[in-house]
């Protein structure tokens, strides 16, 4: 009963697999960042290593290596292809952060299914079987992780260009009041001694009457 169950389980995962193959190249391509674009490019390795795992996976329980089309990662590679699309609008940090979303999303799509997929062949006595899906899940959650960390590298990047920008800004602005302050000051000045040039003028003037 589990081995079928499991087999089932390993038809949707093989499909969930090829199609990430196809999909990783996109990433990799629409990634700003060059952690970004390697990140992608180890998973697509690790992805097709993933691939030839179940294989053997399936030689193990005695079951077909048959795909069965997985709906569920269809539509998470659909959305990320929008999400791709609308990055060329954006900026490299958002573009990468959004990316990094769609990703981590398909992250956690693999790491729940192969998780499953492990506790069957644990129960059904599949020992070699559940220690290569191990194999697997240990790679996905590294997967995330990894991505995780990128995300939180971004989100500080932008945090502290916003405050640098912010303090740039504030600088130029005490610039240009210390620029007003002195032109004032000048202009104090300028008004100051022509008031005295006045001043001595009408003294004179009263000094040459008498």
């Amino acid at each position: 009963m589990f081995t079928e169950v499991l087999a089932e389980n390993l038809q949707d995962l093989l499909h969930a697999e090829g199609q990430l193959v196809k999909a990783l190249p996109k990433l990799v391509d629409a990634a700003r960042s060059a952690l970004l674009k390697q990140a992608f490019e180890q998973h697509l390795a690790e992805t097709e290593e993933q691939v030839a795992r179940l294989k053997q996976v399936f030689e193990q329980i005695g079951a077909k290596a048959k795909a069965k089309p997985c709906k569920g990662m269809a539509g998470l590679i659909e959305e990320g292809e929008e999400i791709i699309e609308e990055g060329a609008e954006k900026d490299d940090i958002p573009a990468d952060l959004s990316l990094i979303a769609a990703a981590q999303k398909v992250e956690h799509y693999e790491i729940s299914t192969y998780l499953s997929a492990k506790s069957l062949a644990t129960r059904a006595g599949e020992t070699q079987a559940a220690m290569l899906l191990g194999q697997s899940l240990l790679e996905e959650e590294r997967a995330d992780k990894i991505l995780n960390r990128l995300a939180c590298e971004l989100m500080d990047e932008a945090t502290s260009r916003k405050n640098r920008d912010a303090n740039e800004s504030e600088d130029e602005e005490n610039a240009d009041e210390s620029d007003d302050e002195e032109a004032m000051a000048a202009a104090d000045k300028t008004t100051e001694t022509k008031e005295q040039a006045r001043s001595s003028g009408r003294s004179a003037k009263k000094k040459s009457a008498r």
